[in-house]
């Protein structure tokens, strides 16, 4: 969505911002919310930056839910990094309110908006480039557990109902199979028999979660290495951002998504699919940062399922591609034609791979319980 920068600064100034508003400009390279920086002068030597964000209302239609579970936890998170003698300012986001009370404001044309102070002296990567990064990406993580795993789950609301149940994805994709509006299930019979074959797999996490097997924790969700700000000094990842998708459900469900995505030797949409393997450095590099960083939190049961939990979010990210294909490409921005049957291939090939290395994988993991 286009905003002239006029307008921007109308709205930033509906809240409760220090300084002079100086400039406003696209910040990040998000896909889901429109993000801008806004460069406010303090005096003639020191300016401060906020993050001014439009939130998606399509992808996450209840902001008022979204803004309470936002404002819960990074409240909850402020009080215990300063009880822990680190700088809340920094380590956790905070929200600055709108002039006279609230914590997002919504315009006329129905968008609404938020702030964000600027995290200060850091930055965040897309891509794994240094084995370090993706190490302290994992402490960090681990640690946004260590730090809510007293905090009420199951107080938070469904930003995205049923973002990780598998058994709904299962389902979902077999009315897409069965409905067929596009006429391409002929096309894909290899892949939609690799799903089918695992369809017990897709109950695994969520037969545990409501047994209480595992427990129910706060969940970030989408635990790529972008959303980590790690320090420009010491290089270690002290903030956790975009919490729009922090809601109940499994640790496992971050750590397996972490190594989905950075322990896959190749891209996400790669042709190739002899690039595509789970770099069991890697995963073994992210396997001991983020128990660490979960500074004994974690149950000794939850440590046995990690492997599980990398693979069935693999899976299910495999499942949500060949589903928006079938549907007719309506989920997923595209950029070719099968552009998601590409996604999905790499999916079920870091699958397979997985499978292959299923022992060793579960050798790395028995090393910490």
């Amino acid at each position: 969505m286009s905003r002239d920068k006029t307008d921007l600064i109308r709205i930033a100034e509906k809240f409760e911002i220090e300084g002079e508003l100086e400039n406003v400009t696209p910040h990040g390279n998000g896909h889901i919310n429109d993000t801008f920086l806004l460069t406010c002068r303090m005096t003639p030597e020191k300016v401060r930056k906020y993050i001014l964000q439009r939130m998606n209302h399509e992808v996450f239609k209840d902001p008022a839910g979204l803004m309470e579970n936002v404002m819960g936890v990074t409240t909850f998170l402020q009080k215990k990094i300063k009880e822990n003698g680190g700088d809340p300012e920094r380590e956790a986001l905070n929200v600055i309110p709108i002039k006279g009370g609230g914590t997002y404001c919504k315009e006329e044309d129905g968008t609404f908006w938020r702030v964000y102070r600027f995290v200060e002296n850091a930055d965040s990567f897309d891509v794994v480039k240094r084995p370090e990064d993706f190490y302290e990406s994992a402490v960090a993580f681990g640690h946004f557990q260590k730090l809510l795993e007293d905090y009420p789950a199951e107080s938070l609301h469904e930003t995205i109902p049923n973002f990780h149940n598998t058994i709904d994805r299962m389902d979902k994709f077999k009315k897409a199979v069965e409905a067929d509006s596009m006429h391409r299930a002929a096309e894909v019979e290899r892949e939609i028999q690799f799903v089918l074959e695992r369809e017990e797999d897709c109950h695994v996490l969520c037969d545990m979660l409501a047994s209480g097997e595992i427990p129910l924790r706060v969940t970030h969700n989408d635990t790529k290495l972008n959303n980590i700000m790690l320090d420009h000094e010491t290089g270690k990842g002290i903030c956790v951002i975009d919490l729009d998708t922090v809601m109940p459900g499994s640790a496992l469900y971050d750590y397996g998504d972490s190594i989905r995505f950075g322990a896959n030797t190749g891209e996400e949409d790669e042709k190739d699919l002899s690039k595509i393997s789970c770099d069991l450095e890697l995963f073994a590099l992210y396997t001991k940062g983020f128990i660490e960083g979960c500074g004994g939190s974690l149950t000794e049961t939850e440590i046995k399922m990690l492997p599980m939990g990398a693979k069935l979010m693999t899976l299910e990210c495999g499942i949500r591609f060949l589903t928006d294909y079938l549907e007719g490409d309506h989920y997923f921005k595209i950029h070719r034609p099968e552009h998601n049957l590409d996604r999905t291939r790499t999916q079920f090939a870091m699958v397979k791979d997985m499978e292959d290395k299923w022992s060793k994988m579960q050798e790395i993991v028995e090393h910490y319980l």
